[in-house]
């Protein structure tokens, strides 16, 4: 099923809890995102590696919304525009004992140096 808005799939699901690429490099994550085509979920790009953007260069996938606790905003890469979104198949947000950044263990002292502005 997809929404009015291109881009949209309310059927798709979270692709877990964290950064694909970043959980599965051993790399860690500022602040997660949720691609709405597919689930893909990837670092925002304060992060070092940037994996939703990248994920939605790749794959044209245009529309991603927060995947942080409490936060419920949608963003369109083709226009640059947030907006407020339809209601997507949960979970919605990472688990509430996931640190900020995290993953756990993966976080170097220094993180806040090494965050994109």
């Amino acid at each position: 099923m997809k929404s009015e808005r291109g881009g949209i799939n309310l059927a798709a699901k979270p692709s877990g809890t964290g950064c694909v690429e970043c959980s599965a490099a051993g790399g860690w994550w500022f602040h997660l995102r949720r691609c709405v085509e597919c689930g893909h979920i990837g670092c925002c790009d304060a992060s070092p590696n940037q994996h939703a953007t990248k994920h939605s260069a790749a794959t044209g996938h245009p529309i991603i919304t927060s995947f942080e606790p409490g936060e419920r905003w949608f963003y369109d890469y083709r226009t640059g525009e947030a907006f407020a979104g339809p209601k997507l198949q949960g979970p919605h947000a990472h688990p509430l004992d996931q640190p900020v950044p995290g993953p756990d263990g993966a976080v170097p002292p220094d993180w806040h140096t090494l965050l994109h502005e």
